[in-house]
């Protein structure tokens, strides 16, 4: 009683309490106790007490559904009967009472269900029982309808604790008691105020799909009635969801076929399409044409393939659809937009005409249904196309509206891409030109004029650009001849930018792309003084023209150089952002690679000037000052050069650049080591020069190298990590660098491994895990022959072991997946040779390596891990074989039987002995992640398992 009463001043004070700290309080404890075993009762006693208020009835509900749900182990196997009995009592109780309190204990009864097997619920399962509950008790059907209802929702909720093998057969006693649920649902339409609710838990069971033959559903009164709602002049939103399951189930992959499902299609289909005429009625609520346009779209989706077939029947489908797309509710329209796509795959991709044989017949009957839906897609384009027009007052719209038709304009280009690969680039572009020519015919110069539809056409236009031939010759010239025309409006000159970015390649390819490039660069450098939007598409416009059209514009590299120049030095009108100037970066660079090589020296030397004087100047001031600076000064210069270094392919010029511009590097690396922002822009530079260089580097290299060994046990920042991984990849396999990267390696590797002795260490710093794991991982594929025979392998194998654990996605995925590459060593021509090092290093501590890799597979790591963990432990097994089963025998026997079964064991262990012998690893899949979730079914479980294989108690055998 005293618990009862401290759980009632608990939700009081978390309802009530005006204190924060007191309701937070309040709630850690409320859910600290729903975890106890006192739970049971105390949420028991409460539900059944007529005193308790709403708030307490609706958590003791809540706890005893969870309980049921997670912890129903926690019971003596006798304690079924009568916490069913209650249950049953508290349904009846509150068949008038709170809905929500009435679903939790539905709910309840439901995931008893899924639990307890049907012999236990009396003759026929829990249907039989409820049937009979419903008989002595007609008073309380509703309540036992919503059961009805929730029962197969369960069925696949992973919520319920329950083991795979009893899932499956929970699953079978509902199919085998669909028909007895249905006649128990077909008999309380009788009542007509239960219709609603009868229909709602027929479509409950429809979803299931299990196999009722067509002939008999097609004629079933369950289905009548929902058929016969549709024409109530108030839409009944559970009749709509029965037609709509219905609608999937005909069309589902177990349904036998159109054939079989004909029946059942026939009496559903003439149905919805008489209430076509309902989508354009004045009178009729929204609600209504939304359910309607629902089952329309579900019709689509369902039958598409039987739609492409082009037949008279079937576009009247198409008809009802179009009439759905043209709704001004963009909500409903799109509706069909998964259709159209959905059928445009259908429409051009061979895969669908593989039945029609020979290539003549399949390009006869593709060519015949094209030309069929031309028409129809051609009619979507002219309903779609209005909507991606900017609204008159776009400016005062709330942000979360503007960004909603943002996602709206998305949309559109979809279904506008759609439509080109159904018809064709050309004739798509060519309705979209009638359309730019139109909105331009009222866009005047000037700025108040309205600029909204020009720019919606353009926008259009964009959209397909990639399906548009690079040659094409008829409508292009006259798009391009009348950009300059249009009045420089902010939002209309960024899709004008954006728009000469998207037709680059037409650009370079068409015969009179070079006579439009220097009006549209004038045009792209207004974009830039304009706005920060229209900037940010001037330079990426700049960037596709740059790099489409590199060989033409080698010729003006001064004119280049002086709109680059101005953005970066942020001198004059440019609104060009910090970001947005990588563009221009980007694109001089790609410029500057189709250069000789001795021009090209020339032009990478002023293309890195305005980013290099600066830092010069800097550096001149002396190292106080250096010190003193933001990173954010510093980072905006060394973005530019890494993106200079990336983009610039000639070696050699690099390599040079690179020699020339070290002592810079160097001074910044000697005073600003321990700046993270700043070094892992500095990194990336040195990164992307030593990719293009390659060998080129020299000397430069080698001082680059002994920099970050240096600093690296001084600062240890992880991007020292990520440009060795880098000089690894591109070294590794070079006899003459071999001396100095071992020394790199081990340096950094024993430095690593200090830093991280326990498992506190990788969650506080997982980034220096992630890269060191990468760089280890880097190690094996390129010079395993340094890696393996060095005095830090084993150090990293230790140091892995404590931290894969850690709860950080990429640090883990990086420690299992070195691992997995130390496993799979014989696959690699480079490692054959290590294999017998690596077994010294891991056999000693492959039975720990185990027992923590199942750790990881059974709730020591979360299930999106699972996928890399068990692809670990299988490449382990591969490896070591016999050994391996061994290691994992010994591993699964410290699980005890409460928490898994011998039988879940033995499958578990098959499945690694299968993979010691060489089968396919996705046939081992399914015994792997049943004992996953069986070990973290509950918390309990998961508690027990963990405290058996203890992932964290490392017990390293001495080597």
């Amino acid at each position: 009683m005293e618990l009862q009463n401290t759980v009632k001043e608990a939700l009081n004070a978390l309802y009530h309490h005006p204190d924060d700290a007191v309701r937070m309080q309040a709630d850690r404890w409320l859910q600290d106790f729903q975890r106890t075993i006192d739970a049971w009762q105390v949420a028991d006693n409460l539900l059944h007490d007529a005193s308790s208020n709403q708030e307490t009835l609706i958590f003791c509900s809540q706890t005893l559904r969870s309980k049921v749900q997670r912890d129903f182990e926690e019971l003596p196997s006798e304690a079924f009967r009568p916490l069913r009995d209650s249950l049953n009592t508290l349904l009846k109780t509150f068949h008038k009472g709170p809905p929500k309190v009435r679903t939790q204990i539905s709910l309840a009864v439901a995931a008893l269900a899924v639990h307890v097997p049907a012999d236990d619920w009396g003759e026929g399962g829990i249907i039989n029982w409820l049937k009979d509950e419903m008989n002595s008790h007609p008073e309380f059907i509703p309540s036992f309808l919503e059961l009805l209802r929730v029962l197969p929702e369960e069925e696949f909720n992973y919520k319920i604790a329950a083991r795979p093998d009893r899932r499956r057969q929970f699953e079978k006693e509902l199919a085998s008691a669909t028909e007895t649920a249905l006649n128990i649902l077909t008999a309380c339409l009788n009542i007509n105020e239960l219709k609603e609710q009868v229909l709602e838990a027929f479509a409950s069971w429809l979803r299931l799909r299990h196999r009722i033959p067509a002939s008999t559903l097609s004629s079933h009164p369950l289905v009548l009635a929902a058929l016969s709602s549709l024409n109530a002049e108030i839409l009944s939103e559970s009749s709509v969801n029965v037609i709509s399951e219905l609608i999937h189930y005909t069309a589902a992959r177990n349904s036998g076929g159109v054939s079989v499902q004909l029946p059942l299609i026939q009496a559903i289909v003439p149905q919805v399409m008489n209430l076509k005429p309902q989508l354009r009625d004045p009178s009729k609520d929204e609600e209504d044409i939304k359910a309607i346009a629902r089952l329309f779209a579900d019709m689509g989706d369902a039958y598409v393939e039987l739609i492409a077939t082009g037949s008279d029947e079937s576009m009247l489908i198409v008809h009802a659809l179009l009439e759905v797309a043209s709704h001004p509710e963009f909500d409903i329209a799109s509706m069909t937009f998964n259709f159209w796509h959905n059928l445009q795959m259908i429409l051009t991709e061979r895969e669908s005409y593989r039945a029609f044989g020979d290539e003549t017949s399949i390009e006869t009957e593709r060519t015949r249904r094209l030309h069929i839906f031309c028409s129809s897609y051609e009619s979507l384009v002219s309903l779609v196309i209005f909507r991606v027009q900017y609204p008159q007052d776009y400016l005062d719209l709330s942000l979360e509206d503007q960004k909603d038709f943002m996602q709206t304009r998305y949309a559109v280009a979809d279904v506008l891409i759609d439509a080109a690969l159904v018809l064709g680039g050309e004739p798509m572009l060519k309705i979209l030109y009638m359309k730019l020519v139109e909105a331009i015919s009222h866009c005047g110069q000037d700025q108040n004029s309205d600029w909204r539809p020009a720019e919606a056409a353009l926008y259009c236009i964009r959209a397909i650009s990639d399906y548009i031939s690079d040659i094409e010759a008829e409508v292009m010239p006259q798009i391009m001849s009348l950009l300059p025309k249009l009045p420089h409006q902010p939002q209309l000159l960024q899709t004008v930018c954006l728009t000469i970015g998207a037709y680059s390649r037409w650009l370079n390819a068409a015969s009179s792309g070079l006579s439009f490039l220097p009006m549209l660069i004038d045009i792209l450098v207004s974009g830039m003084s304009m706005c920060e939007d229209s900037a940010a598409a001037a330079a990426l416009a700049f960037r596709h023209i740059c790099n489409d059209c590199k060989e033409k514009l080698c010729g003006s590299l001064d004119g280049l150089f002086q709109i680059y120049q101005t953005a970066v030095n942020g001198e004059g009108p440019f609104k060009v952002s910090a970001e947005d100037s990588l563009h221009l970066v980007e694109a001089l660079s790609m410029v500057i690679t189709e250069l000789p090589s001795e021009h090209a020296k020339k032009a990478l030397e002023a293309v890195c000037l305005p980013s290099v004087a600066p830092l010069q100047e800097i550096i001149n001031q002396g190292p106080q000052v250096l010190g003193q600076k933001t990173a954010r000064e510093l980072t905006v210069h060394f973005d530019r050069l890494a993106n200079i270094f990336r983009y610039v392919n000639h070696p050699e010029a690099v390599a040079d650049a690179i020699q020339r511009l070290w002592p810079i590097f160097k001074a910044i690396f000697d005073v600003r080591a321990w700046d993270m922002r700043t070094m892992e822009s500095l990194c990336r530079a040195c990164k992307n020069a030593v990719r293009t260089s390659k060998r080129l580097m020299g000397v430069t290299i080698g001082a680059m190298l002994e920099e970050i060994q240096g600093l690296y046990g001084q600062h240890h920042q992880p991007c020292f990590l990520y440009l060795s991984s880098e000089v690894i990849k591109i070294f590794g396999s070079d006899p003459s660098c071999a001396n100095y990267l071992k020394v790199l390696i081990e340096s950094l590797f024993s430095h690593t491994a200090c830093l991280l002795t326990k498992i506190q260490d990788f969650t506080s710093r997982p980034d220096i895990a992630d890269d060191c794991f990468l760089l280890a991982s880097r190690c094996i594929r390129y010079c395993p022959q340094l890696f393996f025979p060095s005095s830090v392998f084993p150090s990293m194998v230790d140091c892995a072991m404590v931290g894969i654990t850690v709860q950080h996605r990429e640090a883990c995925n990086s420690i299992l997946n070195f691992l997995s590459d130390i496993f799979d060593l014989a696959n690699s021509t480079l490692g054959e040779n290590c294999v017998s090092i690596r077994d010294t290093v891991i056999i000693p501590r492959g039975s720990t390596i185990t027992r923590i890799l199942i750790a990881c597979l059974t709730g020591a790591l979360p299930t999106s891990r699972l996928e890399t963990v068990t692809y670990a432990l299988l490449a382990l097994t591969r490896a070591y074989g016999l050994k391996a089963l061994e290691w994992a025998k010994e591993c699964v026997s410290l699980i005890p039987s409460t928490a898994v079964t011998e039988l879940e064991r033995t499958r578990f262990l098959q499945a690694l002995s299968d993979a010691a012998s060489g089968a396919n690893m996705n046939g081992l899949v399914v015994p792997i992640d049943e004992i996953s979730e069986v070990c973290r079914r509950n918390r309990t479980v998961q508690e027990i398992v963990q405290g058996a294989l203890r992932p964290l108690d490392l017990n390293i055998v001495a080597v």
